[in-house]
């Protein structure tokens, strides 16, 4: 499974931006989809995760209200919505795929290579 990321930038505090995903495989199955994030010197930590069924969803606390994970599982794709944004927002946001839940960095079985997500205050 190959996993591609998009959608990566520098936006101002407040802002917006939308990440995006696409794993190139036939069928995801009953993996779950999500992101992690690692900012410099600190250890890569979840952020949010999908289920297959899309009403299934985790977030971290630090992100709750303020960002909205969803998927298509018609395109084998994950999105991350992400509003009002901090500069403790900024890292490097990884998307990943693996078994459920996948909140945590062991149940993720594939990567993607991550996009840079700068918040300038």
């Amino acid at each position: 499974v190959q996993l591609q990321a998009s959608g990566g930038g520098l936006v101002q505090a407040g802002g917006s931006l939308r990440l995006s995903c696409a794993a190139s495989v036939r069928t995801l199955g009953r993996y779950v989809m999500g992101w992690f994030r690692q900012a410099p010197g600190k250890e890569r930590e979840f952020v949010a995760a999908i289920g297959w069924s899309v009403s299934s969803t985790s977030y971290a606390d630090s992100v709750k209200g303020r960002f909205t994970i969803s998927r298509d599982n018609a395109k084998n794709t994950v999105y991350l919505q992400m509003n009002s944004l901090k500069p403790e927002d900024t890292a490097v946001y990884y998307c990943a795929v693996g078994r459920p839940p996948m909140t945590t960095m062991e149940l993720a079985n594939y990567w993607g290579q991550g996009t840079q997500v700068t918040v300038s205050s």
